[in-house]
């Protein structure tokens, strides 16, 4: 399935909090409007954290929201390193389990950038064995 690309109408001037609180936001409201429902905002595990749970169909997708208010140094999409996709599978791990969840499961990205363009990239990563 293609990436989408729509416009986001965010202030670059609010702060930081509010500025990834705001792209959040936007975000739920984009994957609602593609046909998935919001499970939950901010699921904490620990001191890990999973942006966005949504369902669509039979599938449970982890939404890791990355904002850039600059595109020098890359794509916000590239600052969604190994560690933090393992911390986001740690914390999924647990939200699986602890929801009995036996359907399929996605880890996907959704990048904002100062172009104020949001770009959903679906399976962006996969659970990995150590």
């Amino acid at each position: 399935m293609p990436n989408y690309v729509v416009y986001l109408y965010i202030s670059f001037m609010a702060k930081h909090n509010d500025l990834g609180k705001a792209a959040e936001k936007q975000s739920a409201h984009f994957l609602s409007a593609c046909g998935y429902s919001i499970i939950a905002q901010n699921y904490r595990y620990s001191h890990f954290e999973i942006d966005l749970i949504a369902k669509k169909e039979k599938t449970i997708v982890f939404v890791e929201v990355k904002l850039r208010s600059r595109n020098d140094f890359g794509h916000p999409e590239d600052f969604v390193n190994e560690a933090q996709q393992k911390r986001i599978m740690l914390a999924a791990s647990y939200w699986i389990a602890e929801n009995k969840w036996e359907g399929e499961v996605r880890f996907d990205i959704i990048a904002l950038s100062k172009i104020h363009s949001l770009e959903h990239i679906e399976d962006a990563f996969f659970f990995v064995d150590d």
